[in-house]
């Protein structure tokens, strides 16, 4: 563990701004020093224990290898976009059987990368899951998330049809997994004032399973240089006994310099690719943005003719002109990298990213491929689970039906031992 870290990393790994902090220094809430050795401004590693979620920068708990599967462990993935969940779970060695995927670009970009995958484009409420029923360990799914009905108390199937999730569940009910695995934006857990979430959990207790907390993973903390976070639900077979743990986070963070550059999580810098562009007045404005800064660093009458109304509104806003630095993880990736309200400008180059900038900061290999227009290609990328995430949770999921396997052959093996004993 280190002694002291800076403002910057104590911001990524609470997923808030560097004015919070400050703000914070100054009401006694947390308490800054200065490094013996460059005075910059620090915090030590004491400081940060009021915060629960940090409380991983302070075990010393070893991490397990991961494990390779002790058969193959079959997967079933609806709504599976450009494959980023399947990939990284591929990686930790589970084996895809059918991705499901309404939308055409992501469909063909699954087909060109992995042609052995089976890619079914279609609508999810026209297909029938019953053939796979006992052949499948685990289904997922990045469902959107949609409001119920809420008529009853205790939420059931009834009340989620005209949504993704029921597809979902009903693709659970019909395969009858060990273990399926939902994924979706942080806003779920408030969605509905929390409704929506509970809902879903009742569903699945309703069709037979048993929901672990979900959780809201920061993928900063799973070697993912982006400021990302996904709500999961893992729900539990009821009478597998499977025991499932999230992963734990590491406590080395990587950023955009990471992502871009030769390194620990590339051998190579970033390949050359297309990327939109600025028009020029945009550009001039970009121009004048520092590293890591945004619209409060330009001129005051310029950011009120960036900003318009949105300047009296008052709020942070500081996706607006934002300029990433080298020296953080980027910000959450949309679908586009040069929307106004989000904007993604590269850390030198006055320009939004490229596609290949975008698919390495989701953690994708530079040789996965993304098919269709510009715009589609930029779409999929940003809509993706980061590559690493996934595959960090595969390797829990890989550990968790090696376990459960473990146990079955010995159950098989005390009966049979039983058996041959009484005969």
């Amino acid at each position: 563990m280190k002694d002291f870290y800076t403002i910057s990393e104590v911001a990524n790994m609470l997923s808030i701004s560097k004015e919070t902090l400050r703000r914070w220094d100054k009401n006694g809430k947390l308490k800054p020093s200065r490094h013996p050795m460059n005075n910059y401004r620090v915090y030590p590693s004491e400081s940060l224990k009021v915060f629960e979620q940090l409380g991983f920068l302070f075990t010393d708990k070893k991490r397990e290898e991961p494990e390779e599967p002790h058969r193959d462990f079959n997967i079933i993935e609806l709504f599976a976009g450009a494959g980023g969940l399947a990939l990284g779970l591929e990686q930790a060695g589970l084996k895809c059987k059918l991705l499901n995927e309404i939308e055409h670009w992501p469909c063909e970009t699954l087909r060109k990368n992995r042609p052995h995958w089976n890619v079914v484009e279609q609508d999810v409420s026209q297909l029938d899951f019953t053939p796979y029923r006992g052949k499948i360990d685990l289904v997922t799914g990045g469902f959107p998330c949609q409001s119920f009905s809420y008529a009853g108390k205790k939420l059931g199937m009834d009340d989620a049809r005209g949504t993704l999730f029921y597809q979902f569940a009903r693709a659970v009910k019909e395969i009858q997994p060990l273990i399926a695995l939902g994924e979706n934006v942080r806003g779920l857990v408030s969605h509905e004032n929390g409704k929506t979430l509970e809902g879903m959990i009742s569903i699945l207790n309703e069709i037979g399973y048993d929901v672990v907390t979900p959780q809201v993973l920061k993928a900063i903390h799973y070697q993912v240089p982006q400021k990302r976070e996904r709500l999961f639900l893992v729900a539990i077979k009821k009478g597998s006994g499977i025991d499932f743990r999230y992963p734990q986070p590491f406590k080395e963070i990587f950023t955009m310099k990471d992502a871009l550059k030769a390194g620990p999580l590339y051998p190579t810098d970033v390949p050359e690719s297309n990327g939109q562009l600025y028009p020029e007045r945009k550009k001039r404005i970009l121009d004048l943005v520092p590293p890591g800064g945004c619209w409060r660093n330009l001129p005051v009458e310029i950011q009120k003719e960036y900003m318009l109304k949105s300047y009296y509104l008052g709020g942070g806003k500081t996706g607006m002109a934002r300029r990433i630095s080298w020296d953080e993880p980027c910000l959450t990736l949309t679908c586009s990298p040069a929307q106004k309200q989000t904007e993604r400008c590269h850390p030198d180059e006055t320009r939004p990213l490229t596609v290949r900038e975008y698919a390495r900061i989701q953690t994708f290999p530079d040789e996965w491929e993304f098919c269709g227009p510009i715009t589609a290609q930029y779409k999929q990328i940003g809509n993706a689970v980061p590559v690493k995430l996934a595959y960090h949770i595969g390797i829990e999921l890989v550990r968790a039906l090696n376990e459960y396997h473990r146990a079955s052959l010995c159950r098989k093996t005390t009966k049979s031992t039983l058996l041959y004993k009484t005969a």
